[in-house]
Formats: C-alpha cells, structure tokens, sequence
C-alpha cells in the first residue's frame, strides 16, 4: 500500500518535471552560407534532368547492366549500408536510457554455517540453510535536464549520416562505372586504330621492300617505312595492357574478381545525355556529402548540451518487488513478500576540471564541424564549376578536332598523290600518316573526356537519382525500411568489339 501511494504521489511530478524540464545547449538553425545565385559556366541549354537516372541516356543496356550489379554488389556500398545498421543501434541504445529500466531475477543458494562462530547453533538445528529469492526490480534515471534527450538528439544525427554517407558511395559508384566504362570503349577504339594503321602501315612495308628490289626506292625510305611501322606496332601492347587493367577496376566496381567485361556501344555511337541545371541553394539539401557534413554539425551541436547536463543534479529511482524464503515451497507466500523504493541525486561539486574539459570539447568539436560544414559548400561549388566548364571546353575541343582529323585525312591523301607522282619524299608521307594517327587518337581521348565531364557534372550536382538508385541496391538497408523518429531523408550483350 505504501509503494503504491508513494507512486500515485510522485509518479505525476515526474512526468511534469520530464517533460518540462531544461533541454540545456544551442538548438540547431542552419548557418548563414554565401550562396551565390547562379553557378558559375552556367550552360546555356542545361535542363532540370538532376533528378533522373542519368546513366540510362547514353543509351547503352551493357552500360544499364553494370550499374545495376555495381548497385548490387558492390563492397563499399554495403560496407556504408551496414554503417547505417550499425548507427541505427546506437540510436536505439542511447534512447533506450530514457525509459525506466526493468528486470526480473530468481535466486537460489545454500550455505553451510559453522558451529563455533560468534552466533552458536544450537544442538539439534542444522547448520545447512537454503535461501530462494524472487524479485522484480527497476531503475529510472530522470533525464531533467536533457543529458540523455541531448545524447539521442545526436544520435539521431550520426544515423541520418551515415545514411547520407551511404548515399554518399553510391552517388560515387555511379559515376565511377560510367566513367571507367567510358575510357574502357575509348581504349578499344584507340586499338582499333592503332591495328588498323599498324596494318596499313605494314603494307607500306611490304611494298617499298619489293620497290626496294627493283631499284625503285632507296634504303633509307625503306627504313623509314619500317620504322613508322614499328612506332605504330609499339602501341597496340600498350594499349591493351591499359585494357585489361580497366576490366580489372571495373570488375572491382562491380564487386567480382577482375574477369572481362561485356561492351555494348561503340564510343562515338553513345548518346550524350543532357546538361543537368538547377539553383545553387539546391545543392544544399541535394548533394549527400553536404547533408553528411550537417548531420555531423547537428551531431556535435546536440553534445555541447549534453556536456553542459554534466553540471546539473542527476536524479535516479531504484525499487523492487519480491520474495524471500528458506524454502522454495513457500517463497511465493505472504510472509514471504518483500520491497524496497529508494530515489537518489547526485550533483557534482568538484572534478578537478573534468567538466569543464569535456565542455570545452564539445564546444571545439562544434565548431570543427562547422567549419568542416562550410569548407565542404565551397568545394561542392567548385567541383559543380569546374564540371560546367570541363563539359564547355571539351565539346568545344571536340568540334576542333573534327575538323583536325578531317584536315589529316585531305593532307595524308595528297601526300600519297605527290609522292607516287614524283613530287616529292616520302618523308612528307610519313609525316601526314603520323599526324593522322595522333589526331585520330586525341579526337578519341577527347569523345571520352566531353562524356566523362557530364558524368562528373551529374555526380557534383547530386540529385534525388541517388535515392532511386538507392533502391537498386540488394539488400535493403534497415534505415530504408524504417527510421528512427526525427530522422529525414533527402532525398543483351554481345562480346568485346
């Protein structure tokens, strides 16, 4: 009867002095940022595509494929995923403090007592003694001053990051398969030409040899023949060393062992995919490693009030109910029953400075985040810049190489012409095949680099296209079956050719 009076009578001013109690230290509210209102190399005929899976405009199924099993298989995403599991029972662990704690215990034992101690036992009685306790017993520490709400505040934060940074790897992923798919097909079609003026070139060899028999060219334009063949035949080892090392990355993107890798399109049948565009304020609630660097401000904003708890009364309620008996058959009995209900403050008076340390702490580690916050803005808006004039400068550089190629070509023709003419050395033939073949080969590189910058540009402006490829991911992460409360979220192949 006393237990449950002393309940109903402190039970209220509890709840009242828990939920009305001090919540110590700054809340959170998002720094001022220097956002600039348009990004800098703003493309004029950029869309609002940010959102879209962008790696399916270059129309490639193999392409499709790829990030499908690098979705699937990749370690580093599910390295990041098991991350956010992990976090998430952190979270549910440093909440848990704010409940009452309960537990249910049976105890048995039995003790034999001497004789000739300072308590004789009289003749007759056993010295032998069972003793059985049952019991259920229960603590609360009262959070009144938020230490623990503070705690989880932070904990909160740490899952949303580590959801972000998860987001993070795939926004990454992403655009390393597409990237190194692209360079694998500009590899081929770069050995495609060197084979093929490695065999041009071998003709040449075999004509001027037979020339050379009859007296019709000399020994040095022979030499010189051979020499442009062996030059161009050098290549093609390189090349394909450079191959199968991109099938090895590759495969690692994919999370296999390092095999072939299927080709689909050619590198000048890609379709280019659209310029994405969007508002630089965007990129703030768009891009994960931002949303990262704010949870993780939030994080270490939660902890400086719960350093500053440090200083106030910590407030703990033990009880418990049960029974005590020498014999099991009875312990459950009346007389038998037992009880006890205690409460308890605390409130520190010296520490010898621990707590002002760990405050200082706090506040420092508060301000490292913000700081890191900040810098991490800047450099998402100088990747988006460089992107955006990366895609302008190397479509530009494209279109003149187009035409570079195409001069080549007229010249390396007309050089052959004057040569079977007798107009002029074979030198002038040699320079026009090498100048071909160097142009040929930097058009190349170049159709590769005006894709992988859109690529780049798409993974420096983020987008909610992380978050449908989220979904591509097996298995699931728990945070995207469910959240803690308070959380947000941001959102046929054919052979090689």
């Amino acid at each position: 009867m006393r237990a449950a009076a002393f309940a109903r009578l402190v039970a209220p001013l509890l709840m009242t002095g828990l939920l009305h109690g001090c919540l110590l230290g700054p809340n959170y509210e998002r720094p001022k940022l220097d956002v600039p209102d348009t990004f800098r190399f703003a493309y004029g005929d950029a869309a609002d595509v940010v959102n879209t899976a962008w790696w399916e405009q270059f129309e490639d199924p193999v392409l499709n494929d790829l990030v499908k099993t690098a979705l699937q298989n990749n370690l580093n995403v599910k390295q990041a995923a098991a991350r956010v599991d992990e976090f998430m029972g952190q979270f549910v662990s440093t909440r848990s403090a704010l409940f009452p704690q309960a537990s249910v215990g049976l105890n048995a034992s039995r003790e034999g007592a001497s004789r000739n101690g300072p308590t004789p036992i009289p003749a007759g009685v056993s010295p032998v003694f069972n003793e059985f306790e049952a019991g259920l017993s229960g603590v609360w520490n009262i959070d009144l001053f938020g230490l623990v709400r503070r705690e989880t505040e932070a904990a909160r934060a740490n899952v949303n990051a580590a959801e972000q940074a998860h987001r993070a790897n795939i926004l990454t992923l992403v655009a390393s398969v597409a990237s190194s798919y692209i360079l694998l097909r500009s590899l081929d079609t770069q050995l495609e030409i060197a084979k093929s003026t490695t065999a041009s070139r071998a003709d040449s060899v075999h004509v001027f040899t037979l020339r050379r028999q009859f007296g019709q060219v000399s020994e040095m334009e022979l030499a010189q023949s051979q020499s442009d063949y062996e030059a161009t035949a050098a290549t093609i080892p390189q090349l394909e060393q450079q191959i199968a090392q991109q099938e090895d990355a590759l495969s690692v993107l994919l999370g296999s062992n390092p095999e072939p890798i299927l080709r689909g399109r050619a590198l000048g049948a890609l379709a280019a995919p659209t310029v994405p565009a969007g508002m630089p304020s965007d990129l703030l609630d768009r891009r994960p490693d931002l949303l990262q660097a704010e949870q993780n401000l939030i994080a270490q904003n939660a902890l400086i009030g719960a350093a500053r708890a440090l200083y106030f009364p910590q407030i703990s309620l033990t009880g418990f109910f049960g029974s005590l008996s020498t014999q099991f058959s009875s312990l459950f009995t009346g007389p038998a029953r037992m009880w006890s209900y205690a409460g308890a403050v605390t409130m520190p008076i010296f520490t010898g400075g621990n707590t002002y340390g760990q405050n200082k702490q706090a506040e420092a580690r508060q301000q490292e985040a913000l700081f890191a916050y900040q810098s991490a803005v800047q450099v998402a808006f100088q990747q988006v810049a460089d992107a955006l004039i990366a895609v302008q400068k190397s479509r530009e550089q494209l279109t003149i190489l187009d035409r570079q190629v195409n001069s080549n070509r007229t010249y390396l023709r007309l050089a052959r012409l004057r040569y079977e003419g007798g107009y002029t050395s074979y030198l002038e033939v040699l320079d026009a095949e090498r100048n071909l073949f160097n142009a040929e080969l930097q058009h190349t590189q170049t159709q590769a680099t005006t894709l992988t910058s859109v690529v780049s540009l798409y993974m420096a402006m983020g987008g909610g296209w992380v978050v449908q490829a989220e979904r591509m991911t097996v298995p699931a992460t728990a945070s995207a079956q469910s959240q803690p409360q308070g959380a947000t979220s941001q959102p046929a192949a054919q052979g090689p050719q």
